[in-house]
Order: structure tokens, then sequence, then C-alpha cells
């Protein structure tokens, strides 16, 4: 996790929320933190350029964030980029040319994302980036010093690929991972699958010396599921895989993960696929 953090910013509070929470990480990571505020071009000029000249105004307030959290990194850690197009590509391109770690974005804007946050749109953004994006709902008070790490497992073939990522953020803040095997329906063989799929997971985390906490639950609906539980041990993250299909013209996400990321009140860490993520570093 010491590649750069990428952070949407639009200047609503749900974004400073989001650039709070990078800021966090970066810091115990040893991260460079770049903002990201994307120009929209032609049409109608979102409120807070209203009485200013957009670039001018965006740089004015991007350099306020920064002398606001100059004090948490080490000087020139925290850094801001002005980019024209669709904030969606133009977020992921930056971080793909900085080879990125991560990308943090809250899931509602109030000037100029909001169209991009608003809809499918956010989904093809967390969809198309090459590397893990943590998704903040507006308005949610999260705890920015992650403790617990909820990392659901169920029978799909990615499943076991975002435990390095989990792990590498329970090592950062010394937190405790909660593997939730998810039974789905009632075929023995499936449930037996996603054990053995979780007990894999266990003995990764272990040898890290990871703490961990082992527990399974049937499962009608793994979102309904997996927020149920989060909620119930108080966690501070929830480590999912985008579960779309790689080659998918447009890249949308699945069912499970489209739900966790509109219905989550804690943050989302979405893991793409190896092999998307292979395709996008080209």
């Amino acid at each position: 996790m010491k590649g750069d953090i990428i952070v949407a910013i639009d200047f609503s509070a749900c974004s400073v929320n989001a650039l709070r929470h990078a800021v966090t990480i970066a810091a115990k990571a040893q991260s460079r933190v770049i903002m990201v505020h994307v120009l929209k071009g032609t049409g109608n000029p979102p409120v807070i350029y209203k009485y200013a000249d957009p670039m001018d105004q965006a740089t004015k307030l991007l350099e306020e964030l920064v002398e606001e959290f100059k004090d948490r990194l080490p000087e020139g850690n925290l850094v801001f980029r002005i980019r024209n197009g669709k904030v969606y590509r133009e977020v992921v391109e930056e971080a793909r040319e900085n080879d990125a770690s991560l990308i943090v974005a809250g899931t509602h804007g109030s000037s100029g994302f909001e169209e991009f946050w608003i809809g499918s749109n956010a989904y093809r953004m967390v969809a198309s980036a090459p590397c893990p994006v943590i998704t903040i709902r507006e308005a949610v008070r999260i705890d920015y010093d992650l403790k617990r790490i909820v990392l659901p497992i169920d029978t799909s073939i990615d499943t076991r690929q975002k435990v390095i990522y989990a792990v590498k953020l329970a090592k950062i803040f010394d937190a405790e991972i909660h593997i939730l095997t998810l039974l789905e329906g009632t075929v023995r063989e499936v449930h037996f699958t996603a054990n053995a799929y979780a007990k894999q997971v266990a003995e990764i985390i272990e040898k890290a010396n990871v703490p961990y906490v082992l527990t399974s639950v049937k499962s009608k609906n793994n979102s309904d599921s997996i927020l149920t539980y989060a909620s119930k041990v108080e966690a501070n993250l929830i480590v999912i895989m985008t579960d779309q299909e790689p080659r998918a013209i447009n890249l949308l996400l699945g069912q499970y993960a489209q739900q966790l990321i509109n219905l989550s009140s804690i943050p989302v860490m979405s893991v793409p696929p190896k092999e998307l993520m292979l395709m996008g570093s080209r």
C-alpha cells in the first residue's frame, strides 16, 4: 500500500470526508495523496464556479485543502491535479499514470461530481479502476482508524484475491480481520467449497500474523448478510471483489457489489479481479 493514493475531489463535504480517510491511510502507509479535480468541460458550470474562472477557483480551493491537511503528511506528500473530461475516466487515468495503489472517493457529490456519482457512472469508475477503490457514502460518520475489517468469502473463483489487500491494511492499522463465510442455498457441496475457501484465507492471514475471526452465516442475500454482520461487529471497512465480467464491454459491476456500494454505511473497498487489473495496467 506504498503507492500513490488518488482522491476524487469536488469540494463537497462528502469528498473532503473521503480525503480525510485517504490522508489517514497515507500517513500510516507513507504514501503520497493526489487529489484529482475534473473540470467537466462544456455545459453549465457547477455552482462553485459561479463567480470565478473554473481553473483559478479550483486551484484556490485545492490549495486550501493542501494547507488544511499539510501537517498530517510529510512535505510533498499531498498534491493535486486538475484534469478535463469525464470524471470517472480522468480519475482512473490519473491512477493508471501514477501506478496508484488505491483510489478513495465519496459516492455522492453536490457540485462537479454530482452527475458522475449519481447512477451507473459511479459503478463504471469502480469497475474500470486499475487498483482497489474505497467508496464512502455521503454524510456517513466513519472511524478513520481501522480496527475491524470484514472479508466476505463465497464460492466465486476470485473471492480469495482480495485477501492481500485486507492483510496490508490490517498490518498498517493493527486491525482485526473478520472472515465471513457466506453459505448460500442448501446444497452441501456449495457450503463445503465456501468453507474450504475460508479456511485457506484463514491460513494466509495467520501466516501474516494478523489477528482474525472466522465465522459463517447462512445467506439468502449476500449484501444483507454482509451489512448485518459488519454493523454487528462495528466494522470500519468491508473488502469485496467487484465481481464483474472482465471482458464485459461496459465494465458493469455485478449486482452484489452495486448493492453494497449503494447501501453500506461503512466504507467499502472494491477490488478488481486480477485479470482485469492486468488489463488496466497495459
